[in-house]
């Protein structure tokens, strides 16, 4: 049964589904009460994303010339939106669709999802991580005024009250990893760690397999334990991403990520904003896409061009929606409050 059978059937499931249409009048109102633009960029683009890991949906566009361009739906409108900063638009937020190919059907995965993303110029990461736990306070008191800043997931009560606890990557790998800041960047250790607790790793995994092995395995869970959201900042530059690097300490990047339930929510950075060093980056993201052997397309010269006319030091973070409304809404997997999944759209034969 399709979950409009189901609504029909029982109409009182429609509450749940109509909490997503609460979290994003209450984005709006957090967003708009800032003197936040909203903007929208597009959802097909010539140059998607450059992240190794992530593969994309691709079709052609026609063109009245009778050319045929390749074409991509974008994994997130990060790009775009960083233009925008660099035009001169210091505040901004988006709420939009993006697609990420590859990744199957879970409780938590769609390939077609709802990614909520904002930048401030003049701003970095701490700035943004301030955002995040006033936009998450400002929408569990509007969806459960009775409950403050508490609400409840599965049974289990978190609070929401500031400070949230931030554990930086380093301290997270020492508690729960058992490995201390030189060993964290020593492939040799981790692969001996994830050894011992009976991965099935070997000599020929890299660095970052292992790295996500030990943080996906150990650190995640431990995670979950808390009854309150969690920041974890400052990621090895191996995990950078698009974020800068630490001018104190530039084995590490000013990135972070937030969890509640145990559930990653948020991916934030300091914005890389050296043209070179993007171009560098993007450059090595293609070679190892290739590598792996992802989508290939070349990289976005227009948005080298937008970091080259100067682009502010600006802090951003993409949030996923979907994950966000179905804490929010108690549900136990994003089916529970997506009208059309997936798994519903594309049905298994049989």
């Amino acid at each position: 049964m399709t979950n409009w059978q189901k609504i029909k059937d029982q109409t009182q499931l429609l509450d749940k589904f109509l909490v997503r249409e609460k979290v994003i009048d209450g984005i709006r109102a957090f967003f708009k009460a800032q003197n936040f633009h909203e903007v929208e960029t597009p959802l097909m683009v010539k140059y998607p994303g450059t992240e190794p890991f992530l593969e994309v949906f691709q079709t052609e566009l026609k063109l009245a010339d009778g050319r045929n361009e390749s074409a991509f739906m974008l994994t997130s409108p990060e790009f775009a939106m960083k233009k925008l900063v660099a035009a001169g638009l210091p505040k901004i937020f988006q709420i939009c669709k993006s697609f990420r190919n590859g990744e199957g059907l879970s409780s938590k995965h769609n390939p077609e999802f709802t990614i909520l993303e904002w930048y401030r110029a003049e701003a970095d990461y701490e700035e943004v991580m301030r955002d995040c736990e006033k936009l998450l306070q400002d929408l569990s008191l509007n969806l459960s005024p009775s409950q403050g800043k508490d609400f409840f997931y599965q049974g289990k009560k978190y609070d929401l009250r500031s400070p949230w606890p931030h554990i930086s990557v380093a301290e997270a790998f020492a508690r729960w990893v058992g490995v201390n800041t030189d060993e964290l960047f020593e492939q040799n250790k981790l692969l001996a760690v994830a050894k011992k607790h009976g991965f099935n790793v070997s000599e020929q995994n890299t660095w970052e397999e292992l790295y996500n092995q030990l943080f996906l395995n150990l650190i995640e869970p431990e995670i979950a334990k808390f009854n309150t959201p969690v920041i974890i900042y400052d990621y090895p530059a191996e995990q950078a991403a698009y974020s800068r690097l630490k001018r104190t300490n530039p084995r590490f990047a000013e990135r972070f990520e937030f969890y509640v339930a145990g559930i990653e929510l948020g991916n934030a950075f300091s914005e890389l904003v050296d043209a070179e060093a993007q171009e560098k980056k993007f450059k090595e993201d293609l070679a190892l896409r290739k590598k792996l052997g992802k989508t290939d397309y070349g990289l976005d010269q227009d948005y080298l061009d937008a970091l080259k006319s100067g682009l502010p030091k600006t802090g951003g973070i993409a949030v996923g929606v979907d994950r966000l409304v179905m804490l929010l809404a108690d549900a136990a997997s994003i089916e529970e409050v997506t009208f059309f999944p997936a798994s519903e759209v594309f049905p298994s034969p049989g």
